[in-house]
């Protein structure tokens, strides 16, 4: 998987989560995919638990936005951006760990 690809995957990202688009989650992640966010948090293991962590989150109304560049390494990328909320200042970091398939297998967010 080249850089390009993963900062497409990154930018498939930022729209799904802006648009609550839960069809695009489930382009993204791979199956047996697991997201801690953030870290430190029991983690969300396979599908169907991802897809009930980004219904709730969906249900807030929190949009998100890039704030920097991707940054793509290995089978990573790390990217800042801004969750876009009233009375909510989170700058996370996100990293993607991409399986080879080209499907994320792992997603931690760092908060800021």
């Amino acid at each position: 998987m080249d850089n390009e690809q993963k900062i497409a995957a990154v930018n498939k990202y930022m729209d799904a989560f802006s648009g609550a688009d839960m069809n695009l989650i489930r382009e993204i992640y791979a199956d047996d995919a697991v997201v801690e966010d953030p870290v430190g948090s029991e983690p969300y293991v396979g599908i169907e638990a991802i897809v009930g962590f980004y219904e709730v989150a969906f249900a807030t109304g929190a949009k998100i936005a890039l704030s920097g560049d991707v940054r793509c390494a290995g089978n990573a990328a790390a990217f800042p951006f801004k969750v876009l909320m009233e009375g909510v200042d989170i700058s996370p970091i996100d990293v993607f760990e991409f399986n080879a398939e080209g499907k994320v297998q792992s997603m931690k967010a760092y908060w800021g």
